[in-house]
C-alpha cells in the first residue's frame, strides 16, 4: 500500500484547519480522500470545489447516475473509498 505523508487533524492550521473543521461538521470525520491532500490545502479546496461541481452542478446525468459512475470507477480501480 502507498504511504502519503499527512498532517494530523489536531495539528491543522489556517486554510487546512478550516477545511478539516468543515468536513467534520458536515460528515463527522475527515475522509481519507481529503486527508491525503493535507500538505497542500489549496489543492484540497480546489478538488472539493471540482467534486461539488461534478456531483451537484448542471448535468445531463442524474445525481444517482453520477454516484453509480463513481462507484463503478472506484471498484474497477480497486479504491476502498
Amino acid at each position: 500500500m502507498a504511504w502519503i505523508e499527512q498532517i494530523p487533524i489536531e495539528k491543522a492550521t489556517g486554510l487546512l484547519k478550516k477545511w478539516f473543521d468543515g468536513s467534520i461538521k458536515r460528515t463527522g470525520r475527515v475522509w481519507n480522500i481529503m486527508h491525503v491532500m493535507s500538505l497542500n490545502p489549496e489543492t484540497l479546496r480546489d478538488s472539493y470545489t471540482f467534486y461539488r461541481t461534478v456531483m451537484y452542478g448542471k448535468s445531463p446525468l442524474s445525481r444517482m447516475q453520477r454516484e453509480l459512475l463513481g462507484v463503478v470507477v472506484s471498484k474497477e480501480g480497486h479504491c476502498h473509498y
